[in-house]
């Protein structure tokens, strides 16, 4: 049996959900919350966690969880916490908690933590973050709550999530969209690249009606950032045009006509008051040696 690598990235983000969680006596169930040794809870006794801050879950990956659990069990426990009346409520692992009532279990591997309201709502919001599942408005908002809840920098959000503080910082900026083209977000027409694409507009009506473009033509990441900047930039758009040919003089037009009939190649004549040059274009070989035996006379 080969064992996998531990990625350290991924053990960098115990370590910042670890921080989180203070090993506080339950009045309940001291032990196993002293230890965090998880123990099996029953899940009609596990409640739901209100301070969960994922908004959509995909069905499909549901079900895709619930079947492996039927198979493999609960690998990695749920957090809960005790409360007063003899049950718990879920701090982290939702997705976990609701596959495993899907799956038919009666009970599920759970470790025990005493924590605050304040507490256990950092932890869900982190521990949310820390995932890849969760779509980017729903990354922004929890982003924005850390930081209006619990007065967190960018650079704190960042260690605590193991995200840089630029990431941060982008997922921030999407709560400036007009909150149509967030849903769109959302839902997945638009995406995190799209979105930042497009705030480059300051108007939330431009924003709109450019997403509505972008979503009508099925234009890629990479279209969309061109199609902002020809809207914003229109003269540099214009620079790239070819420009206009001068009109040519009536005689040097004929005269240029007469030569390319006799040559039978294209002939060009820039003329400047009556100084310029005869530009005489050839594709092959055979064309030129043709050419230097009608201008030498051989």
């Amino acid at each position: 049996m080969t064992i996998a690598p531990v990625d350290p990235k991924r053990r960098a983000l115990g370590k910042g959900l670890d921080s989180l969680l203070p090993r506080v006596q339950a009045p309940a169930a001291s032990a196993d919350t002293e230890s965090g040794k998880p123990r099996e809870i029953p899940l009609d006794q596990i409640e739901h966690n209100p301070f969960q801050t994922r908004s959509q879950v995909n069905e499909d990956q549901l079900a895709e969880l619930a079947a492996s659990i039927v198979a493999n069990g609960v690998v990695q426990p749920v957090l809960v916490r005790p409360l007063a009346n003899g049950r718990f409520q879920l701090i982290a692992g939702e997705r976990r908690w609701r596959a495993s009532q899907l799956a038919g279990k009666a009970t599920i591997p759970a470790i025990l933590r005493q924590v605050s309201d304040e507490q256990a709502m950092e932890i869900t919001i982190v521990e949310n973050l820390q995932r890849a599942d969760l779509n980017p408005m729903e990354q922004a908002r929890a982003f924005e709550r850390l930081a209006r809840e619990f007065h967190m920098t960018q650079e704190q959000m960042a260690t605590r999530t193991g995200k840089d503080r630029a990431t941060v910082a982008n997922f921030l900026r999407l709560l400036r969209l007009p909150a149509t083209v967030q849903a769109r977000v959302e839902s997945g027409e638009l995406t995190f690249g799209h979105a930042r694409a497009l705030l480059a507009f300051e108007r939330a009506e431009e924003i709109e009606k450019a997403a509505q473009r972008v979503i009508g033509l099925s234009l890629s990441v990479r279209q969309t950032e061109t199609y902002v900047q020809g809207l914003m930039h229109p003269e540099r758009a214009a620079k790239k045009e070819p420009k206009p040919e001068p009109p040519i003089d009536p005689n040097v037009r004929e005269v240029q006509e007469r030569l390319q009939r006799a040559l039978g190649l294209k002939v060009q004549i820039e003329d400047h008051n009556g100084r310029g040059k005869v530009i005489i274009e050839y594709a092959k070989l055979e064309d030129f040696d043709t050419l230097l035996e009608q201008l030498a006379g051989e």
